[in-house]
């Protein structure tokens, strides 16, 4: 009897990096200019080389030993950010819900606003007066992150989008306020005329309140989905890092004593019972099992253990029990490393990546000129300073989006993190960047591309048996294993199972019981030979013939 499988694959421990490396949580960025920012500050510190990433708010920095953390932190506060070592037991921040707050209002106040400006049946008598009251609250308080990154960032000599941002809704916000002030704007009964016809305004007669409330809005509705991103991708991380066991049986003077996995250090010996999980990485010392990899490798057959073998933290002991020496702990196991690198992946940067980062750092200064050179080459053909104003204000108002900086290191983040819960790990953002230019995919098991579930392939009986009653027998046997082996030999069978009774298992061999009061046995090779039965000629071949197909035999 054969099912379906692949030949197990024992994981290659990952090399830990030879360089120093110092990873930094960076609060107060609102933009990739930022993250360019921060990253030209540490690149001037010497031997120093950083990757500071937007969207997961982190700076990857390969230093020398002779500088040390507080050295890279002091640099980033003195760029006007801050920055401090990760702290993975602290509690993130909620920014998607402090972001939420200001949109809700934002949205609530924007809405008339907008509609009052751009339909002129609902410009009543002073309209233009209860925008002004409307759209206060949002340019100040919904819109202060970028007003006070704006400050921050000016105070070092730096323009970012959030200055775009600021300066962009602050000036049609203070013009049209200067229009109901001091021009026609403000008279009682004024209205927008809607047309499809550009014309010059001469005489301050309109009001721009919809263009500051409207940018505010949307940027702050992109800045929350984006936080929501954040939130989602940090979730996805932990959820990575805490597929393993969270307390482990140590044998302490004979006894077993239960302690929380950050007491387990290394050469401690614990124990591994049935169905538990492997707490870290070790080697057995006494006892014998199948341990399910798949969480690790992706491989859905179980791999035999005994003493001397190597496991995996987060395995799952599947038969006997277990008594490992831990070789590994905390940060070293494998499956840490693995969580490493899939944030390394989100931290990294591609090609196009740093590009858009280094376009959004003169962007800014590049709009701000534009704006300057407006209002001047307009004063300088005649037109009067409220239409040049009016010229110079637009062109900052359109400049404000920052979609530049953002979408590509989203697409990254969202790419990277989808592909770990698809039990892919991406090395880095080059590998996606390249991955268009693929041709030939090399897969080193059928484990990678298979559902992880196994299946019956084929019965073979020997003479004096048909292949209902063998498959009736292997089910009955098999009824009470977890094996995965086991459990599809009984999906395959549809009839009804005989009396099963003294079970035995047989670590690393196969099943011992009694079925219907006969005495019966399924399992490898090595059992029948144990229990002195000899394996036909028929049968081994079709076990050869299966093995060359990649499947598992089990004999009954």
């Amino acid at each position: 009897m054969t099912a379906g499988t692949t030949d197990s694959v024992q994981p290659a421990r990952l090399r830990p990096p030879a360089n120093q490396i110092i990873e930094l949580d960076v609060q107060g960025m609102t933009c990739a200019s930022c993250a360019a920012r921060i990253e030209k500050k540490l690149g001037k510190l010497d031997g120093v080389q950083a990757s500071v990433n937007y969207a997961t708010e982190k700076a990857h920095v390969v230093a020398p030993a002779d500088v040390d953390a507080d050295a890279l932190i002091a640099t980033v506060q003195a760029a006007g950010y801050d920055a401090a070592l990760p702290t993975p037991e602290a509690e993130p921040r909620d920014r998607a819900a402090e972001i939420k707050r200001r949109l809700i209002v934002a949205a609530v106040l924007a809405v008339p606003v907008i509609a009052m400006a751009m339909i002129p049946p609902l410009q009543f008598p002073g309209w233009q007066w209860v925008s002004l009251a409307l759209a206060t609250p949002v340019v100040t308080w919904a819109a202060w992150p970028f007003h006070r990154s704006a400050f921050v960032n000016l105070r070092h000599g730096a323009a970012t989008m959030d200055t775009l941002i600021s300066l962009g809704t602050s000036a049609a916000y203070l013009w049209s306020l200067f229009a109901l002030i001091f021009g026609e704007a403000g008279a009682i009964g004024m209205t927008h005329h809607w047309t499809f016809n550009l014309s010059h305004d001469h005489q301050l007669s309109s009001v721009y309140f919809e263009a500051s409330v409207g940018i505010i809005t949307f940027i702050l509705l992109g800045r929350y989905i984006e936080a929501r991103s954040r939130q989602d991708a940090s979730s996805a991380l932990r959820a990575l890092a805490e597929v393993g066991a969270k307390s482990v049986t140590v044998l302490r003077g004979g006894a077993e004593v239960t302690v929380p996995i950050e007491k387990l250090a290394v050469d401690n010996e614990f124990v591994v019972r049935p169905g538990e999980k492997v707490a870290t990485d070790g080697v057995v010392v006494s006892g014998s099992s199948a341990v399910d990899n798949s969480v690790i490798t992706g491989e859905s057959l179980p791999v035999d253990v005994a003493p001397g073998s190597t496991v995996v933290g987060a395995s799952v002991n599947t038969t006997g029990r277990l008594v490992v020496r831990a070789t590994a702990v905390g940060a070293d196991t494998q499956l840490a490393q693995i969580a490493h690198l899939v944030e390394l992946a989100q931290t990294g940067k591609s090609k196009s990546q740093a590009l858009a980062d280094r376009i959004s750092g003169v962007f800014v200064p590049v709009v701000i000129a534009l704006a300057l050179i407006t209002l001047l080459v307009w004063l300088v053909l005649g037109e009067s300073a409220t239409f040049a104003v009016t010229a110079a204000v637009s062109v900052l108002i359109i400049s404000c989006p920052c979609a530049l900086g953002l979408a590509t290191p989203t697409a990254l983040l969202a790419g990277s993190l989808r592909g770990s819960q698809l039990g892919i790990l991406i090395r880095g953002p080059e590998a996606l960047e390249e991955a268009h230019r693929i041709q030939v995919i090399a897969l080193d098991k059928t484990g990678t591309i298979t559902a992880g579930q196994m299946s019956l392939d084929s019965v073979v009986p020997a003479e004096g048996i048909t292949s209902e009653e063998l498959l009736r027998l292997a089910a009955s046997l098999e009824a009470a294993s977890e094996h995965p082996i086991a459990r599809a030999i009984v999906k395959a069978y549809s009839g009804r199972p005989g009396a099963l009774e003294d079970f035995r298992n047989v670590p690393g061999l196969g099943i011992q019981a009694r079925v219907d009061d006969r005495a019966a046995a399924a399992g490898n090779a090595a059992l029948m030979a144990k229990l002195g039965l000899e394996v036909p000629e028929q049968l081994e071949q079709a076990a050869v013939e299966a093995g060359k197909r990649g499947a598992s035999t089990v004999l009954v």
